[in-house]
């Protein structure tokens, strides 16, 4: 269907044609969207979900932090949530409420400064909270599931649904919501804490990030899932792999679970050199790495 041709007026937020999506890729690489919607509230999202044809494909991005868009594009219609989903706020009893386009480091900051702990481990992951909600986010000792309470979100058809803990079926960077449920904010709990040591502890976790990741550079963060037991860098790395290239895409040397997108590369070299360290460390050890990146849309034909 050509969505170019659906009368989407009523809306308040903004909606795009054709809208580039490497500058909203860390990678800054891949082909372009048929459609880019930016709504400006939840209501103005389940009427953007009301209009769009069933038919039609959905993808919602946050910071882009771990999203590999290929050459070709994504035929569907892209979400990345507006000003409205980014707040964060404390509540009474030790919560903190954040909306689901919150900065992960934003929520650790704020619940630093009001004396929460139990949120430093967010400082360690550049993403949004929608996607810590969708994929278990963890680093540094602590995960989402260990501070989350409720969440609330909102599905293909344009239905509010609320979720327990329980519900969201946590396991290993990975939540049992239903794909099609779109994240729209969450509730947390930490506990009191002395701020001066909380932002020490943050500080430490950046250091730590610094001096053993490529912060700086054209990344995706974390490439593969961890599998049981092992380490996906050391496989790796055993591999014979450290600064390994195909085109412009490079194995960081600094921490060879991490890939860089030099000047010049494509979604398809940054694929291909992924898929190129899954084969030699299953044929070294028996062991397939999974994608811990999103990896979407056509290549190009």
């Amino acid at each position: 269907m050509e969505l170019d041709a659906l009368d989407f007026s009523s809306l308040r937020g903004s909606v795009q044609i054709n809208a580039p999506l490497a500058p909203l890729s860390w990678f800054r690489v891949g082909g372009p969207a048929d459609l880019l919607f930016t709504p400006e509230d939840e209501d103005d999202l389940i009427a953007f979900l009301k209009l769009l044809p069933r038919e039609v494909p959905v993808l919602v991005i946050g910071l882009g932090s771990n999203l590999l868009v290929r050459d070709g594009g994504f035929r569907g219609a892209v979400i990345r949530l507006g000003k409205a989903f980014q707040s964060i706020s404390i509540e009474p009893d030790h919560h903190v409420r954040a909306g689901a386009q919150a900065a992960d480091v934003k929520v650790a900051r704020m619940a630093a400064e009001a004396g929460l702990a139990g949120f430093s481990f967010l400082r360690g992951i550049p993403g949004t909270i929608g996607g810590a909600l969708r994929m278990n986010g963890g680093a540094y000792g602590g995960e989402i599931k260990d501070v989350f309470v409720s969440a609330r979100g909102i599905d293909r058809e344009g239905r509010f649904h609320q979720f327990d803990h329980a519900s969201m079926g946590f396991s290993y960077r990975h939540c049992a919501v239903a794909p099609d449920v779109i994240f729209t904010e969450a509730l947390f709990k930490g506990q009191p804490g002395d701020p001066a040591k909380i932002l020490e502890e943050m500080n430490a976790i950046t250091e730590a990030r610094s001096s053993t990741q490529p912060v700086n550079t054209r990344t995706g963060g974390s490439t593969f899932r961890n599998p049981p037991g092992k380490k996906a860098w050391e496989l790796i790395d055993q591999a014979g792999l450290r600064g390994y290239r195909i085109g412009g895409a490079e194995i960081s040397q600094l921490h060879t679970n991490f890939l860089i997108a030099h000047e010049g590369a494509t979604a398809a070299d940054i694929e291909a050199l992924g898929e190129e360290a899954r084969r030699r460390v299953k044929e070294m050890t028996g062991i397939t790495l999974e994608w811990e990146i999103k990896i979407v849309g056509e290549p190009i034909q």
